[in-house]
Order: C-alpha cells, then structure tokens, then sequence
C-alpha cells in the first residue's frame, strides 16, 4: 500500500483518493472453447495489479505506470484509442464504459503499480482495467450492481478497444476467492468456485519469453455453423455438473463432423475433448483426488498440442521435463505433476503443478532449458487470491 501511495504522490503530489487492486490469472482448460459455450477453469493468483486513484478539478486524464516510468494523457472529452498509448488504452477503455452509459466522471489521475508487465499474460492487463473500475465506483460512489460493472467492462471491451470480451477473464478478477479456483459457465452466463486444496503440491507459473507467434488465426473457427455442429452433439445429463456433456461415441462424433475440412474437424474435436477434462478437472479438486486432476490437465496440454495446435517445442520441452520429475511408470496413470501451456495467444506461457521436494530439480531443468534454448524464462511460484478489493491503509 506504501508503495502504490507514495508512487502516486511523487507523481502527482496529491495523495490518492482511492486505491483498488485486482489479482493476476491464469487460465488451467478451456480459455479457447468460449465462442462454443462451454466452460472455463481459471484460477486468481497473487500477482496484484495496484490502481491509485484521485479526483481532477478539470476534464483531464494522466495516467501513471509506476514500473515502466511512463505517462499518457487524454481528457474525458477527447477519449480515443491510440495505439501509441499502449497499456494506457485499456485504462481508457474502463473511463468510456462508465462515460458511455451516461455516468458523471471527472478528470482522474491515475497510478499503476505491478511487479508483472502486461506483456507477460497472467491477466495483469484485465487486473488493471478491472481495478480501475472498482476504483472508479468507489471514488464517485456509483450505486451500480456487480453484473453492471461487468457491462463497464464488456462495454470498453467491445465498442473502444474493439476486441473480444472474455466473461472468465472479468469474473475471475472480479469475483475469485482465495483457496478456490473459477468455473465460468457461459452456456448459463454464471460463475462459481470450486475447492483448491492440493496444499502438498507447488504450482509454478512460467514465462518462457519464447516469441509468440499465430500459427492459424483462431478466430477462422469462431463459426456459428461450427457452435450448432457442437451444439448437436451435446448430452443432457442432470448427473453432471453444469447438466451436460459432449456424446461420448467417436462414431456419432465424426458423423455429425463429416461436413467440416479436416482440420476444422480436429479443432472442433480438442474443444469436445476440453470440456470433458474441464468437468474431470473440477471433479479431481472436489474429490481431493490429484491423480484425476492431473490426468486432465495433462491430457489438455495433449489436445492443445496435438489437435488445437497452440504449442511449442519450448513449451512442450518444459513440460516434459515436468512429468519426469516422477520416473516411476505408474506415472501417467497416477500422476503426481502435471502441466499445461496456458493462455488465449499462441505459446509462450505455461503453468506446472508439482511435489515441494520436487522444486529445486525443476529450476535446474529450467536452467538447462536456457542453455539449450537461449531463452531466459521467469518463473513465478503462485497462490490462489481473492478478487478485487478497495485497498484500506
């Protein structure tokens, strides 16, 4: 709290009004199949994003990011997107969509502080826009409800910065729990938390700075001929968590796919495939079982790999190395590490989950996967976190 006050003040000279914070996020499976309705299993972390906050006496924005030592400007009558404003963007996004549903702001100077860049992933750049709102609600105490706050952000989301607005990156920030982990369900456009207690085990979040690069544009997917394809082949199932499933018969699968190219066919497949291991996963946390858990985490790094075609030699290394930390063959029947590539772009970043013993032999691999590779990954040990919050001294 020290920090974030005293970067505001250096910088401005008036001590701030209000601070927020948000946690960073990863997302373990699902991060891709949200065009499909389906779910996605996510976890806060404690990698939180600090927003600072004071009121103006004229239109005027000035926004601070403490790390960088950089500075942007704009005025709430001259709200644009420019490219050169780069973090600076998704700040003003926040400001358009409280502006552009008719509420009364002011000019604000702003601070950012966060020890994790937005060019990292871990959702620092959604921990800020949404610490920002909570921020902004505080300080011209705005009586709207969370689901509005939610629409604050689709709505800077989708109108100023003219992407996609992804409900379990907002949710997460927003609504996480420590000791638990997110599902959001957007066939049901409802969240809701599941247990986190593997506290035997270590869970590291890894930046391997490996260049990202689009191997096939996601987005081709993104049919509504291809979400009615799925939607056929969904299962009514009361037993089941969310009350459905994808059919099981690989037969019925690839008849009902027959009339898509074959690599649409085989991406379709790897979003049926991580919907059932978003369930197995959630089943593995309520059971307490790791071997489950790890099963469908594994198997998900597969389907990325294999099928969705999202992964990288590096990544892919990194984590081989991670499962064998246990040489025993019972290993992939009962693992007790496992790991994943995570995040909506294409390679760079991952999440492993392993032993405490197991630690010390890890960064020695990580150390190996720099001589090799020449790339010089940051390796984040993590908890799960709370959500968004008013900071009080």
């Amino acid at each position: 709290m020290k920090l974030i006050n005293d970067s505001h003040q250096n910088e401005y000279e008036v001590k701030p009004d209000i601070v927020a914070k948000a946690p960073g996020r990863f997302h373990l499976i699902g991060e891709h199949s949200w065009f499909f309705k389906d779910k996605t299993l996510s976890m806060a972390v404690n990698m939180p994003v600090y927003v600072a906050v004071s009121k103006r006496e004229d239109s005027s924005l000035r926004f601070y990011f403490t790390q960088l030592n950089e500075r942007k400007k704009s005025s709430l009558t001259a709200l644009k997107f420019k490219k050169e404003d780069r973090w600076a963007n998704a700040l003003k996004s926040v400001i358009y969509g409280f502006t552009s549903a008719g509420f009364t702001l002011s000019g604000m100077d702003v601070t950012i502080y966060s020890d994790i860049l937005p060019s990292a992933g871990f959702g620092i750049t959604t921990a800020m826009k949404v610490a920002e709102a909570v921020a902004v609600k505080a300080l011209f105490e705005l009586n709207i409800s969370d689901m509005e706050l939610l629409q604050v952000l689709e709505r800077g989301n989708r109108r100023f910065l003219q992407t996609e607005n992804y409900s379990a990156d907002n949710c997460t920030a927003l609504f996480a729990k420590k000791g638990n982990l997110f599902i959001t369900d957007y066939f049901k456009n409802k969240w809701d938390y599941v247990p986190y207690t593997f506290e035997d085990k270590k869970l590291f979040l890894v930046d391997t700075k490996v260049p990202r690069i689009s191997v096939w544009n996601e987005m081709s997917l993104y049919e509504p001929q291809n979400a009615l394809l799925l939607g056929d082949l969904r299962d009514q199932k009361p037993n089941v968590y969310g009350g459905w499933k994808y059919i099981d018969n690989v037969t019925d699968i690839n008849e009902e796919l027959s009339v898509v190219s074959e690599d649409v066919h085989r991406k379709l497949t790897a979003i049926i495939r991580e919907h059932g291991d978003v369930l197995e996963a959630r089943e593995g946390l309520e059971k307490v079982d790791f071997f489950k858990f790890a099963r469908a985490v594994n198997h998900s790094h597969e389907t990325m790999r294999d099928m969705f075609n999202i992964s990288c030699p590096e990544i892919d290394w990194i984590l081989k190395r991670v499962n064998e930390l246990e040489p025993n063959l019972d290993f992939v029947r009962n693992p007790v590490t496992c790991g994943r590539i995570t995040g909506k772009g294409f390679g760079r970043c991952l999440y492993a989950f392993m032993r405490q013993s197991d630690e010390e032999k890890f960064m020695e691999k990580i150390a190996e996967f720099e001589k090799i590779f020449g790339f010089h990954p940051l390796v984040y040990p993590v908890e799960t976190a709370d959500g968004a919050c008013i900071v009080r001294d």
